[in-house]
């Protein structure tokens, strides 16, 4: 089985809006598919391992870890697979796509042997956000071993209106069996959002200065860029989000933030899952959207000044 490569990959420093990371490396997965991924060695009080969302990559987290390493956390990001300049399976790149979600498990077991081979401080945390969100639940579901985690608007359901609900569910569920899963999803895309949407009202971040930070990065490297999921991604995902929330909550404790004005991920589904999580914490932020670490300064102090502290009780 592959095992983690250590050769360097490119790093966009000109538009990171953080920190550059001690190392930038190309990784393998245990199927051979090539990730990238960023290690923030700065911190001697444990390492995060930041779980990005769906269409993002390593440069828009180095803000992140900027953070972090200021309240003592080295802190590692990664491309998944089928985004940022990790390997992506479909001729028509722009398409979210994923054979078995499962296979993101792959990816991040890549990251942690890599982290630890670079003999960066244990103990491990995780914070996750959106897809991530899912990602991380599914490795703490699966014994991941990090101490405690962090949820940022944790994709545990999509929001889908409820009269369209059962249509995409019988539609991505068709595309796999009939073999056009490779399409995108109605409504979406080879654009990615923050190329075309406009600030105003949009439904990521309310900070003007972030929302140009991302939109400048995809802009200037539009290889970072990603369009819309494909059918037999959002088959996989709506899968994997009914199976997260019906399983028992792992013992992990945990805090999960989720802005006020969420409109990406299904707000009840994150509730259902909360309420059943013993050591688990919900925390809701007035007036924010779904990106808790790309909204404004004193939000994004709240979101890391948890992080360290839950961190720092459970090491």
């Amino acid at each position: 089985m592959a095992g983690p490569v250590r050769a360097v990959a490119p790093f966009f420093a000109d538009v990171a809006g953080g920190p550059a990371p001690a190392h930038c490396l190309w990784l393998h997965a245990g199927d051979g598919t090539r990730l990238r991924a960023g290690f923030w060695t700065e911190g001697a009080q444990g390492t995060v391992l930041l779980c990005p969302g769906r269409t993002e990559y390593v440069e828009k987290y180095a803000a992140a870890a900027g953070d972090l390493g200021q309240r003592g956390y080295a802190m590692v990001a990664i491309d998944w697979r089928g985004q940022g300049l990790a390997d992506r399976p479909l001729a028509d790149r722009n398409t979210g796509h994923v054979a078995k979600f499962v296979d993101y498990q792959k990816d991040l077991q890549a990251v942690l042997e890599a982290a630890q081979g670079l003999g960066l401080p244990a103990p491990f945390y995780l914070i996750g956000h959106s897809m991530g969100g899912a990602i991380g639940l599914r490795a703490l579901f699966e014994g991941l071993p990090v101490k405690a985690a962090l949820f940022s608007a944790p994709m545990w359901g999509i929001k889908i209106a409820p009269l369209t609900r059962p249509f995409a569910h019988a539609l991505s569920a068709s595309s796999k069996v009939l073999g056009f899963g490779h399409r995108y999803a109605p409504g979406t895309g080879p654009v990615t959002y923050v190329a075309e949407a406009p600030f105003e009202d949009n439904t990521l971040t309310t900070d003007a200065a972030m929302w140009e930070m991302m939109r400048t990065q995809v802009t200037t490297h539009p290889e970072l860029s990603l369009g819309g999921p494909s059918l037999n991604w959002l088959h996989e995902a709506l899968a994997e989000c009914r199976a997260l929330v019906a399983a028992p909550a792992p013992a992990t404790p945990v805090i999960t933030f989720l802005g006020g004005n969420e409109r990406i991920v299904d707000v009840p589904s994150v509730e259902r899952r909360m309420a059943s999580w013993p050591a688990g914490t919900l925390e809701r932020v007035a007036g924010a959207e779904h990106e808790i670490m790309m909204e404004g300064p004193d939000t994004r102090a709240r979101f890391f000044d948890a992080a360290a502290a839950h961190f720092a009780a459970h090491r």
